[in-house]
């Protein structure tokens, strides 16, 4: 078990001080997006002993994953832990299958692009399913609406570009129309103009301020990425999408395909240890809408929900429909003195998160003090664990 060192991105949307006081460290006035722990190449966390954990599990394989995880996933900790932080909203995106990924990824290398060329859409090959836990009140846009709702939020607008989306999805109320009407608005040969997404915002700030909307919330979403991205079509196509708001311990999976944006609040993410993000708008990194069109799903669903099960009085557990990674969360209440007695379930690589509190971890190998904001890397070879202290931790495994 060893001590392990995040990786911080600084992206545009990150908070200044939320990750920070998570993490114990001063606030530098740069936006503080994400904080990783994991091993995918492109930012290996650290152990504490200075190497990099992609390092240490290419090293021994079979130690620190066990001999059935090393095997399914080629020797790779199939997970991603993150900490993220939006304090204004990300990119709309989806993430690909691992097929579509696989493929993609052999041909960007064939075709001579560098990891890091801003030409590259795929960073690795791998898929990237996703579960947000939230930690604080947490906001976002996941998956398309029925048609004929997005149709009553669109009629009455009254600008050229609503009543053109109101007609398609009116006309033909399936994931076919769906898929039309997203297309007319992030196409590059369709895109329209920023005088047609003015229009339209400022006919729901109108709505909005009318009292008389179907829905305040996604018209104040909408003036709200029109704040940040006043030009961007994905602007109006969040009128077409659920908004969604987690409370702290509620948590939403999200699937290959599904199309989503975080808008704000602070939460864990779990995920296939990937990077393959393709944007369709919002944001000021790369776009490719033809390559995004590829992998989005139009189908209209509700953002998946996942409700914690209770492994004991003091865990719960988040479950997903993948084989890369499961979460549990435990709140721990002992008295000082006492040692740890808690049995921790699951076994494999784990990654633990203090989350408030400090717990005293051990294995048969070794023991750890778990103070909120850091983390622990427990190898398969270190077997079953036990917690004790006063304070909540994530655990993050493998099925």
């Amino acid at each position: 078990m060893w001590q392990l060192d995040s990786r911080i991105h600084h992206y545009g949307w990150g908070s200044e001080t939320a990750l920070p006081a998570f993490l114990g460290r001063e606030a530098d006035g740069r936006p503080w997006a994400e904080a990783w722990y994991g091993a995918h190449p492109l930012a290996p966390s650290t152990l504490e002993t200075g190497q990099g954990l992609d390092a240490a599990i290419a090293a021994d394989p079979r130690a620190l994953l066990g001999d059935a995880v090393a095997r399914t996933f080629e020797g790779r900790l199939p997970y991603l832990l993150k900490v993220i932080a939006p304090q204004r909203p990300l990119s709309l995106q989806v993430h690909p299958t691992r097929e579509h990924a696989r493929e993609s990824f052999a041909a960007e290398d064939a075709a001579g692009l560098a990891l890091d060329s801003p030409l590259r859409n795929y960073r690795d090959d791998n898929h990237k399913p996703e579960m947000l836990i939230a930690l604080t009140r947490f906001t976002a846009l996941c998956g398309f609406r029925t048609p004929r709702r997005a149709a009553g939020l669109l009629e009455g607008l009254g600008t050229d570009l609503t009543d053109r989306l109101h007609h398609l999805l009116v006309h033909n109320p399936t994931a076919h129309g769906m898929r039309a009407a997203f297309r007319t608005l992030v196409s590059s040969s369709m895109r329209p103009s920023a005088g047609a997404v003015a229009e339209v915002v400022a006919a729901c700030r109108a709505r909005g301020d009318s009292g008389a909307s179907p829905s305040p919330r996604i018209d104040h979403i909408v003036t709200l990425l029109a704040d940040h991205h006043p030009a961007d079509p994905g602007v109006v196509a969040a009128l077409l999408l659920n908004p969604v708001t987690l409370q702290p311990g509620e948590a939403m999976f999200v699937p290959a395909g599904a199309l989503h944006a975080y808008l704000h609040g602070v939460g864990l993410e779990v995920m296939a240890s990937s990077d393959n993000v393709l944007r369709a708008g919002l944001t000021d990194k790369r776009i490719d809408a033809e390559e995004m069109l590829q992998c989005v799903s139009v189908a209209a669903a509700p953002p998946l929900r996942v409700a914690p099960e209770h492994q004991s009085t003091a865990t719960v557990a988040y479950y997903a429909p993948v084989d890369d990674f499961e979460l549990s969360i435990t709140t721990l209440e002992d008295r000082p003195g006492i040692p740890p007695r808690h049995r921790l379930r699951g076994g494999g690589p784990r990654t633990l998160l203090g989350l408030s509190g400090e717990v005293r971890v051990e294995s048969e190998r070794s023991r750890h003090l778990l103070p909120a904001g850091r983390a622990l890397f427990v190898p398969a070879s270190d077997g079953q664990l036990r917690a004790g202290g006063t304070g909540r931790f994530a655990q993050a495994s493998v099925p």
